[in-house]
């Protein structure tokens, strides 16, 4: 059991330059002394633990490359991590990726190195249609449609059942950025869908029976952001 709180262990990370560490997430488990940071910006995992000197470190284990692009702010596009989620049993990692568009799967049984088991694409900056333009001959996905309705933006904020098979993925980060970035988000607004997970072996798909469409609120077109499940998600304090 540690005796930091989440703000001084923060405060003692070394996330580098320009990381932008916006999510902490511990092990669920309390013998656990660590856990992992999502950095935004530069798209990457960092971990952190207590080290052999029983001092507080840090290490990268996931990094998720830019893609290089045209018909964008910048020659190259950061992934944008902003949000992830961690099993019940600590078992996987679920990343969203803003920019890029995709959920990510890693089984973290070995803390150390993660490993990809799985990827979605719900949307993103690359989609067939977009303006942007990969310069490497990689994946541009074919826009996503759920029970008739085009998902605007991208993977942002995620929310995973306690059995860890229904992983809920919102589309909105904030409107400033929603603007910028994916103008039909303001426009037609945002969508919850659900992405269906194999927890034995790993592997994501988009269930396209189930969607919640924002842009058909009574006042208007509007941004979903987090949730909570009822009786209880992996991100939960109590649980019904």
């Amino acid at each position: 059991m540690w005796d930091w709180t989440t703000h001084e262990i923060i405060q003692d990370l070394d996330c580098g330059e320009g990381s932008i560490p916006l999510e902490v997430r511990f092990l669920h488990d309390p013998e656990s002394a660590e856990g992992y940071v999502g950095c935004a910006l530069s798209s990457e995992m960092l971990r952190f633990f207590k080290n052999e000197a029983g001092v507080w470190d840090t290490q990268s284990v996931v990094q998720i490359p830019s893609v290089p692009v045209e018909g964008w702010a910048l020659p190259e596009m950061p992934a944008l991590v902003t949000d992830f989620v961690i099993s019940l049993d600590d078992r996987f990692m679920y990343i969203a990726c803003w920019l890029h568009g995709d959920v990510r799967q890693y089984d973290i049984r070995d803390r150390r190195h993660p490993q990809l088991v799985g990827q979605v694409f719900v949307g993103g900056s690359f989609k067939q249609g977009s303006c942007v333009k990969r310069t490497d001959g990689g994946l541009q996905p074919e826009a996503l449609v759920v029970k008739g309705v085009e998902i605007q933006g991208g993977a942002q904020m995620g929310q995973l059942s306690l059995d860890g098979k229904r992983l809920y993925v919102s589309t909105s980060l904030f409107s400033t950025w929603d603007r910028q970035f994916y103008p039909g988000l303001l426009e037609k607004g945002g969508q919850l869908i659900q992405v269906d997970v194999d927890n034995v072996v790993g592997g994501l798909e988009v269930n396209h029976n189930f969607v919640v469409d924002f842009g058909n609120e009574p006042y208007g077109p509007a941004l979903p952001h987090e949730m909570r499940l009822p009786g209880g998600d992996c991100t939960s304090d109590i649980w019904l």
